[in-house]
């Protein structure tokens, strides 16, 4: 029976509740209806478009259903413009005839039943969307005086919903609004001071309905702003036909508040709605617009200053937000301040919503509609639609204020709730069910799914049920030996396995079973836990100039079973479809790279179960834009200021801008760098100089490189003044024993500071105490004085002048005048022979008063007169060697041995050479000789080799013999024990004998004098049948051309034996067959260990090797057969040098002494066959 209960019992039935409610019933069991989707409870209907009123409901039996309109029975059979959906609620109504929207507004409310219960929806009403028409109303111009305040009102009609305002011209441009003009909320156009760019007749307030798609438009409103200058004689003429606005003139004032008017105000706000507060000030200059909380805080996350911080915007409003707000507009008169008190309601929400219940026969359980609200709302219960009062009595229920409670209940005791929690502002309605089923567990999730998931994440192993009795879910993995309890596994009442952090080990198969005492059911599941993808090489910043290209890396690592895709977004946006963006597996190029490419790339790697990013900035830099509005202020007589405006750097900051000056009366057309300022300033002092015609231009540089010049300035002239300086690198001296030259480098056009440039030249003998001599020349670079004195010291000075005045006093620099050749020859020369290729040379000074100048140094002449060797031969170019004025010696190097030498010495100065001194001989000793003028080797056999030489070139003395030293040099080029050999000067030939065969020889040879051998050339040789081949220092055995013809070789040979092989079998005829019938085979004989030496020579047979190295000279003597190697097929003993040449050949030895072995049948083997060649 209804009524009270212990609380006691009610509280653990709620607590029950919790693990009940989670059940979800099959759609298969029955059920009480249960709505799925209705519509909101406010709908505003198009009048041009069908109302659709949405009523989905679940059930099993499916659910029938019917509606209210206004509280009572809608029956839409009788309106042939209504009908529901089939197998639904949802309710249709076709008013595209042409009937009035207006006749179906109302409450309506869907019902749903079948035999457990009733569920009903909300009231949802229905309402026509308006859109009136702007009333007709005459709009009267309206005058303002400049600076003063303005409203121009929009007041729109009332429409369902309210419209959107904006204000636009009469070209449907939307009017510029700023801190000075703005909308209010109420959709006037608000002025806190006009000016006289707001005059206009185009004002125009327009609202747009959102439902209906249409725009309704005010009558214009003409605005005429007025300067004082201006206003009386206006005044007249509107006065009596205009309206005059602003009540203040058109002074600076401090702000007062357009809107609010009050200096408090009152504003309540629903709890989750969106709370907008403004205020709007007139004042000049034009106020700033402050807030601020006076007991807390305003909410950044929430809130938001609009239309230029005159509205306070919080969204999703709570009962935190409650209090006193406080606006201040502040100008430099002044500031003035305006409160909103704050009050936040709220309608009711849930705190806890009734849930459907599903109980066992004799099960207890609870529904709990909970909800909050202010003021508290009231609840109310019903029963399948009818107030739970009026409802038939059930002894197993109890209602408890918000809560009823069901104890012991039976199959009958099925039923829909509803739950009604209302209050001033609103109300909810909520249904929930009762259903009692006996039914045994049966798992709902579906069998054998595979759960995927990334290493160290968590993982949800889902096991959903239903059973009623609820069942207990335990799990397994693997086996179903153990349960699977404590960490790392984690259990919740819906009967999921969690694993916060898996890892590899967690893979495997699960069973989750699932048990009441109706029954048992089971189900496996399987995880797989795979390895993390991840970004290994992200990719970088990168600065690139425009039209270069830039690639961004982005190499990834990832599960080897999961599938990624790459893919890169521009700003957190695809990329632009543009054929030079090009993305490959683990990069992206872009080419042609342009400023509009600049910005942040992303790199986003997914699969199916995790994903990774990473991002980097692109920034595009070129050369700056080119400074502009130079202007020069500041005029002085050698200065000007000249400042500038920077172009665009490109996003490469300016270093510095370079000024460059055209002077268009000395250089016209050409530009001069003048300085460079720092890339922060765009100002400069520039120091000019007299009579020049300026023009500036300025050159921005950043780290790309130079813009382009900006535009010149006009031109800028200077006055002309006397010269500022003199000329520079002044020098006086004598080209002839008799006169002076002075030459200096001219001042340049810019130096010269005025027109008529001239020098004034000025010269005196220094000591003399003469007067100054002068002359005052064109604007040229020298001045040549004559009849001077030879090499005497004079001080010349030169100064710049012009048409103004002279220049600054020059300096003094002393020169001296021409030289003459000196008079005298050094003395007492003396030779010493150090060596065969060096003496030394004495002399005794000129006298100073010889010299007739400045003494540079001594010059030694030096010839070679002739060998003392009558086969040699040198030439007698004559040489020189220079020594400093302070040297009384010197050495001649390089001297040939054994030869006659003369020389003599000179003294020089700056004009030349003195008389030379006598010639003096001198000879050369012996040296060592030079090199053998060649050294061949011309003819081998097997154990002798003959070698053939010529005399040195350079024989440096009288030659007394040659030595010739030579050794052994094994395969692994290790040499042997040093022979020496004298032979006589008169030979150019020798043979030496009884060298080792088929050995390789390295010889030295040299020639001598009674100084001692000289140098000795090498050479290298080895002893074989043919020619001996000269090889320096090269291995004939490991030249690709040998290599691969010995292979062809042996190829070709295996070839042939395969042939022959197939031949025999089939026992035909041919030539090697005829000669194996004729010799026997040696392929068959038994073969001795001998046969298979490696590398020896053989002394029976001396034919040429074929095969073998080839001489120096590059020649190859052939053999005159050129049978094949298939005519000595009867031999099996074939030899190769030690370092792989091939020196034996097919011939036909072969062991005779040995015996014959018996003969066989059995046919040669091709791998039988080629050991003869190994």
């Amino acid at each position: 029976m209804d009524g009270p209960s212990d609380g006691r019992f009610a509280l653990v039935l709620m607590l029950l509740c919790h693990v009940i409610t989670a059940l979800e019933v099959p759609l298969d069991l029955p059920q009480p209806p249960t709505i799925t989707h209705q519509s909101p409870k406010y709908y505003i209907m198009d009048p041009r478009e069908n109302v659709i009123i949405h009523c989905e409901a679940k059930g099993k039996p499916h659910p029938r259903f019917s509606w209210t309109r206004n509280g009572t029975h809608f029956d839409i059979d009788k309106d042939p413009k209504v009908f529901m959906k089939p197998h639904s609620g949802t309710l249709v109504i076709d008013i595209s005839g042409g009937e009035k929207a207006e006749a179906y507004e109302g409450v309506y409310q869907c019902t749903a039943r079948n035999e457990l219960g009733t569920a009903v929806s909300n009231n949802i009403i229905i309402r026509q969307s308006r859109s009136p028409l702007w009333a007709k109303e005459r709009m009267n111009p309206i005058i303002a005086q400049e600076g003063q305040s303005l409203v121009l009102p929009c007041r729109p009609p009332a429409g369902l919903p309210p419209p959107t305002i904006f204000w636009m011209d009469n070209n449907f441009q939307r009017l510029p609004q700023s801190q000075r003009v703005s909308q209010g909320l109420n959709g006037d156009l608000y002025f806190s001071s006009v000016q006289t760019e707001d005059s206009r007749n185009d004002y125009i307030c327009y609202a747009r309905f959102p439902h209906t798609q249409t725009i309704q438009q005010k009558q214009p409103i003409s605005v005429r702003v007025l300067s004082m200058d201006s206003i009386n004689d206006t005044m007249e003429a509107y006065y009596n036909e205009t309206v005059l606005f602003g009540d203040k003139d058109g002074k600076e004032r401090a702000p007062t508040f357009m809107v609010p008017s009050d200096s408090v105000s009152t504003k309540l706000v629903l709890r989750g709605d969106v709370l907008e507060m403004e205020c709007i000030a007139d004042g000049l200059p034009t106020p700033e617009i402050s807030w601020n909380k006076i007991s807390g805080e305003i909410p950044s996350m929430r809130a938001s200053f609009l239309n230029y911080d005159k509205t306070l915007s919080i969204r999703d409003v709570s009962e935190a937000d409650a209090g006193e707000y406080r606006c201040t507009a502040t100008n430099r008169h002044g500031s003035v301040h305006h409160s909103t008190r704050v009050t936040v309601k709220a309608a009711p929400y849930w705190i806890s919503a009734p849930r459907n219940l599903i109980l066992a026969p004799m099960e207890m359980g609870v529904i709990t509609c909970r909800a909050g609200g202010h003021p508290k709302p009231t609840i109310s219960w019903s029963m399948n639609g009818v107030p739970i009062e009026n409802a038939p009595k059930d002894p197993s229920r109890t209602v408890e204020d918000d809560t009823i409670i069901f104890s012991e209940v039976q199959t009958g005791s099925s039923a829909v709730y509803q739950c009604n929690a209302s209050n001033e502002y609103g109300y909810l309605l909520s249904n929930a069910f009762i259903n009692v089923l006996a039914e045994p567990p049966r798992v709902l999730t579906p069998a054998n799914k595979v759960y995927q998931v990334i290493i160290n994440k968590p993982a949800l192993l889902k096991c959903a049920t239903f059973g009623s009795p609820i069942p207990t879910v335990t799990w397994f993995k693997e086996s179903r030996s153990s349960t699977l309890e404590g960490d790392p596994y984690v259990f919740h009442k819906n009967g999921a396995l969690e694993i916060h952090v898996s890892q590899t080990q967690n893979s495997g198969k699960y069973t989750c079973v699932a048990r009441n005492s109706l029954g048992i059911s089971e189900n496996h599941v399987y995880l797989e836990v795979k390895e993390p993808t991840r970004i290994l090489r992200p990719p970088e910043y990168r600065v690139v100039q425009r039209n270069r290209n830039v690639v961004f890396g982005c190499k990834v690592r990832h599960d080897p079973s999961l599938v990624p895709i790459v893919t890169w977004l521009k700003d957190n946006r695809e990329l632009p479809d543009d054929e030079r963006f090009r993305v490959e597996s683990d990069s992206l190029t872009i080419t042609d790279v342009t400023e509009d490419d600049a910005g942040q790339y992303t790199c986003i790697v997914n699969t199916t179960l995790d994903k990774d990013s990473a991002s980097a900035l692109l920034t595009v830099v070129e050369q700056p834009d080119a400074p502009t509005d130079l202007e020069l202020t500041d005029p002085e007589a050698r200065s000007v200021q000249l400042t500038w405006t920077p172009g665009d750097d490109h996003n490469s900051p300016v270093t510095k801008f370079l000024i460059q000056y055209e002077d268009g009366l000395h250089h016209a057309g050409v530009w001069h760098n003048l300085t460079e300022v720092p890339g922060m300033k765009t100002t400069a002092h520039l120091k000019l100089s007299p009579y020049v015609h300026y023009t500036f231009r300025v050159l921005a540089i950043n780290g790309v490189g130079y813009s382009q010049p900006s535009v010149p300035t006009r031109q800028y002239k200077t006055n002309p003044a006397a010269p500022d300086e003199n000329p520079s690198d002044v020098r006086a001296m004598g080209t002839e024993h008799n006169n002076l030259v002075i030459s200096w480098k001219p001042l340049m056009p810019l130096q010269s500071n005025g027109p008529g440039l001239q020098y004034k030249v000025m010269w005196r003998q220094q000591d003399a105490e003469t007067e100054w001599t002068s002359v005052t020349v064109a604007n040229v670079s020298k001045f040549v004085v004559s009849g001077t004195p030879t090499f005497v010291p004079y001080e010349v000075k030169v100064q710049a002048l012009n048409a103004v005045d002279h220049g600054p006093k020059p300096p003094v620099v002393i020169g001296y005048s021409g030289e003459d050749f000196p008079s005298a020859a050094p003395d007492n020369v003396q030779v010493n022979v150090v060596n065969s290729t060096l003496a030394e040379i004495h002399w005794t000074p000129v006298p100073l008063k010889s010299v007739r100048g400045r003494l540079q140094g001594y010059k030694i002449h030096y010839r070679c007169e002739r060998s003392l060797h009558r086969h040699n031969f040198h030439h007698n170019d004559q040489k020189i060697e220079i020594f400093s004025h302070n040297k009384t010696r010197g050495r001649l190097p390089h001297l040939h041995p054994y030869s006659v030498y003369s020389l003599y010495v000179t003294a020089f100065n700056g004009r030349g050479e003195g008389p030379p001194t006598s010639v003096q001989r001198f000879e050369t000793p012996e040296d060592v000789p030079g090199f053998p003028s060649f050294f061949r080797v011309v003819g081998s056999d097997l154990e002798s080799l003959t070698l053939e030489w010529g005399p040195p070139h350079h024989r440096n003395g009288h030659l007394m013999g040659y030595s010739l030293k030579y050794q052994t040099v094994n395969s692994s080029n290790d040499l042997g024990v040093l022979e020496e050999l004298d032979v006589p000067s008169n030979h150019s030939s020798v043979t030496l004998h009884n060298l080792k065969h088929s050995t390789r020889y390295k010889f030295y040879f040299s020639a001598k004098t009674q100084k001692g051998s000289g140098p000795a050339l090498t050479e290298e040789a080895v002893t074989i049948v043919q020619k001996a081949m000269v090889s320096p220092q090269v291995d004939i055995a490991t030249q690709g051309w040998f290599i691969g013809l010995m292979s062809a070789i042996a190829l070709l040979i295996l070839i042939l034996l395969i042939v022959c092989f197939i031949k025999r079998n089939k026992g035909g005829k041919y030539p090697v067959k005829e000669k194996e019938d004729a010799h026997g085979d040696p392929e068959i004989q038994p073969m001795k260990e001998d046969d298979l030496t490696f590398g020896e020579y053989s002394d029976e047979d001396h034919k040429p090797l074929k095969g073998s190295r080839t001489p120096s000279s590059g020649t190859v003597k052939r053999d005159d057969s050129d049978d094949s190697l298939v005519d000595y097929g009867d031999s099996g003993d074939t030899q190769f040098n030690e370092d792989g040449s091939f020196i034996g050949q097919y011939s036909g030895k072969s062991d005779r002494s040995g015996p014959r072995g018996h003969d066989s049948s059995e046919p040669p083997s091709p791998v039988n066959a080629m050991n003869s060649f190994v």
